[in-house]
């Protein structure tokens, strides 16, 4: 270990104020669809979330993140929205919304909605405009294009979800795009009228009192206008069409930024609101860094680093920590193991054997690193990807390619809070997605009060990221170590804490003298000669 990396003194993290409340904070991705359902129709609701924000707030987590529960057909499960500003019936009223507003906020918790600015559903009124004629007012509010002269699509993009990214419209006489289901139209982002109706769209959920929002695919906004063909990626893992493509002209264009500095003007116009993108692709690393680029655009970003990385290994870690040494005009990094659309980490980076100690010792890394954890429902229980057969899946990506994806039905099955009710407790109705049986046992009601489960951990480690700024805003440097054990630094002003992670299957011979564990996952302490096979453990100085 480098002696003179630990004793290098950390700049001074700013104090925490109103205005950045979000650096650093611990934000808990609520998938409403499969959190509580309290009217027993099967599909959870608002009303069920605000029923259960105390168990939340009781997590230590500083905001929620509400994927969409806006109008819409569910082709895509909400992210095909039909009316920006409605409540779908099956979630509930505006009064609803308003409750768990108000709830959250009195229970000290902010509120992030999904605002999904790419395309909408093909039942939306702007949609069901456009397409009707070449000449309407909302004619070029979404993507079209003639046919080539034989009549095939204008070029070879293809579907997130499967075949190609355009669909044929007699009404119109034209193809209009679509980056993921035929039924989710691409809009034209380019249209300074189609920027303004998103812009009042923003307007309106900040004024009902919402803490930010969370900008759903916003890399996908913009396109190549001269709709140049994709070329052909490398060989190596193919599911989808989707996958034979290096993406560069259907999406990342280099005009999204000037979009997204128009966006950050109007968040700015509400003091004390966060933005953050979600950002995936072969670019978005750089995409990242450009989308939070100074103080104009957005406050942080999260690709697919974790979500889709088939091991947690140092070298990965290592990689995204270099990323984002928190340079001059640099964004705020956000992380992310598993959410809504990947699945579940305890399933994807460990064993059965292992699964216990691979999640804690990812739940205390993930509550290490500089930047927003970002934790998914069901994660602080440790729950896996639940196994759903063919009959019951609902994810239309997953029926499309089955059996050679796992889909996301598997992260998205109903919460378990009881294991002695039916359903686990989630709903008096069939459930919309069945309950995981793997799951009953890691019911919120079995891990509460036991001092040992996944669930207490969770919240001792958010309760030191909270007590401690070198945790929550500090700055992170590597140390050097054996190349198998994952040493780094957080640090602000004189406090400086040590974080080494083994998240390897042997053990490694080390020891850090001189410290003393915050919190430790493993049988791991700085003390000890060796660290064991996936441990870990943060540390502070010994007092002399």
């Amino acid at each position: 270990m480098s002696r003179q990396t630990l004793n290098r003194p950390f700049a001074l993290a700013a104090p925490a104020t109103d205005a950045d409340w979000w650096r650093g904070a611990t934000i808990y991705q609520i998938y409403p669809r499969s959190f509580v359902d309290s009217n027993g129709d099967g599909v959870g609701d608002l009303a069920g979330v605000t029923a259960r924000l105390d168990y939340v707030a009781s997590l230590g987590v500083d905001a929620i993140w509400l994927s969409p529960f806006f109008t819409s057909p569910m082709k895509d499960f909400g992210y095909d929205v039909s009316d920006y500003r409605g409540i779908d019936p099956i979630f509930g009223t505006m009064a609803d919304f308003d409750a768990l507003l108000a709830r959250a906020h009195a229970l000290g918790l902010k509120l992030l909605i999904d605002q999904v600015y790419s395309h909408t559903s093909d039942a939306h009124a702007w949609f069901r405009a456009s397409r009707a004629n070449r000449t309407n007012a909302h004619a070029d509010w979404y993507v079209w294009a003639d046919a080539k002269p034989e009549g095939s699509p204008p070029n070879n993009w293809q579907s997130v979800f499967g075949g190609p990214a355009w669909t044929w419209d007699a009404r119109r006489g034209q193809y209009y795009l679509h980056n993921f289901l035929p039924e989710q139209p691409q809009l034209n982002c380019r249209n300074p009228a189609v920027q303004a109706a998103l812009l009042d769209t923003a307007r309106f959920w900040l004024g009902k009192g919402v803490d930010g929002f969370r900008l759903d695919a916003i890399n996908f906004a913009m396109h190549d206008p001269a709709l140049t063909d994709n070329p052909p990626a490398a060989p190596g893992p193919r599911t989808r069409p989707f996958d034979f493509q290096r993406h560069l002209y259907n999406q990342s264009s280099h005009e999204i930024p000037a979009f997204l500095e128009r966006i950050r003007a109007v968040v700015d116009e509400y003091p004390g609101r966060f933005t953050v993108a979600e950002v995936g692709g072969e670019h978005a690393a750089h995409e990242m860094k450009s989308f939070t680029h100074g103080a104009h655009r957005l406050d942080s970003a999260y690709g697919f680093d974790f979500l889709y990385a088939g091991d947690l290994t140092a070298d990965l870690v290592r990689r995204t920590i270099r990323a984002w040494p928190g340079g001059p005009h640099e964004g705020w990094p956000s992380w992310a193991f598993s959410n809504h659309d990947a699945p579940r980490f305890a399933s994807r980076w460990a064993t059965p054997q292992d699964r216990d100690a691979l999640t804690r010792v990812a739940l205390l890394l993930l509550s290490a690193l500089r930047g927003n954890p970002i934790l998914y429902q069901g994660e602080e229980l440790g729950l896996t990807q639940a196994h759903v057969p063919f009959d019951r899946l609902r994810d239309p990506e997953a029926i499309a390619n089955w059996p050679q994806t796992l889909g996301r039905d598997g992260a998205r099955t109903p919460m378990p809070w009881t294991d002695h009710a039916p359903n686990a407790g989630f709903s008096r109705g069939e459930p919309w997605l069945p309950v995981a049986a793997e799951h009953l046992h890691m019911a919120v009601a079995r891990q509460e009060g036991d001092p040992q489960s996944v669930l207490a951990l969770t919240r001792r480690l958010l309760g030191v990221r909270r007590e401690r700024a070198a945790l929550r805003t500090g700055a992170i440097q590597l140390v050097e170590g054996p190349d198998d054990l994952l040493l780094f630094e957080r640090g602000s002003g004189a406090e400086t804490l040590l974080c080494a992670f083994n998240l390897g299957e042997r053990e490694i011979v080390w020891s850090g003298p001189g410290w003393n564990a915050l919190a430790a996952t493993g049988g791991a302490s700085p003390g000890y000669d060796v660290v064991p096979p996936l441990s870990g453990f943060i540390a502070e100085r010994s007092e002399a």
